[in-house]
């Protein structure tokens, strides 16, 4: 198989993975395909990004602030099959429970939502949506601040899952869908980062920033993303021994989470 078929095909499993996007191309989820996909994760960001973009520039001339940010929130989960919602909410309903390691493997693996998960999923999409309603208040001037913010967060966040997965051991090696990415090399989650920072830059300078600017914000949203991300790992690590896809999913959310209220308490103050 020739290289590019190989890039090809991690790029489109990447899409495929990350997002409901449709990508009418079959490629195997094999693990040596999906091991290589994770360095294409900020462009299923980027993708992903782009939709909410295009949402938030449309939204403001036919409802307001809340209710536009409500209906991009809604958007946003859709576009990406509330894969990392669910991880959030299985990550809480785990973790919250404050049992055993063992039995909070086990909570997670439950397919049913308990009341931990309900409650951490209700006040980060309240959080969400508040955080996005204030930027589209704030933002009827008509620059592009708000699509810019939506694409970087979406880019960050993604990238980062690369990093936790090849900085941090599986908490259940042969189980769960963490299974597939298991042998990720640290160059794919270097080639996710440098891609992640490389869209940042683009999506920022577009905007008429002058370049010093925009490097220090590009590298502000990858510290914001270490920082976040890092904390985070460190701790379900030592909470479970490790990571699942569920954390991974989780994080990600975190992050957007991150990036949003950067940007707003920067903003205000």
């Amino acid at each position: 198989m020739s290289r590019v078929k190989w890039h090809v095909q991690a790029a489109v499993a990447a899409f495929q993975f990350l997002t409901r996007i449709p990508v009418p191309v079959e490629v195997p989820f094999e693990r040596p395909v999906l091991t290589r996909s994770i360095a294409y994760f900020p462009l299923a960001g980027a993708a992903i990004g782009l939709c909410l973009a295009a949402a938030s520039w449309a939204l403001p001339y036919i409802l307001p602030p809340w209710p536009s940010a409500i209906v991009l929130l809604a958007i946003w989960i859709g576009i990406s099959g509330g894969l990392h919602l669910d991880g959030w909410m299985d990550t809480a309903d785990g973790v919250l429970s404050h049992r055993s390691r063992e039995r909070m493997l086990e909570i997670m693996k439950d397919s049913r939502v308990g009341a931990m998960g309900v409650i951490a999923a209700v006040l980060l999409l309240l959080l969400k949506a508040s955080l996005i309603a204030w930027l589209l208040g704030a933002d009827y001037s008509g620059h592009a601040a708000i699509p810019t913010i939506l694409i970087v967060s979406a880019v960050w966040s993604r990238a980062w899952m690369g990093v936790a997965i090849a900085g941090w051991k599986p908490a259940r090696p042969n189980e769960g869908i963490g299974r597939l990415f298991h042998g990720v090399r640290l160059s794919h989650a270097l080639v996710s980062v440098a891609l992640a920072f490389i869209i940042s830059f683009i999506s920022l300078i577009i905007n008429g920033i002058n370049l010093i600017e925009v490097f220090i914000l590009a590298t502000a949203a990858g510290v914001v993303t270490f920082i976040t991300g890092g904390v985070l790992s460190v701790w379900l690590n030592r909470k479970l021994g490790g990571l699942t896809g569920d954390t991974y999913g989780a994080m990600n959310e975190a992050i957007e989470l991150a990036m949003l209220a950067a940007v707003v308490i920067w903003a205000y103050y």
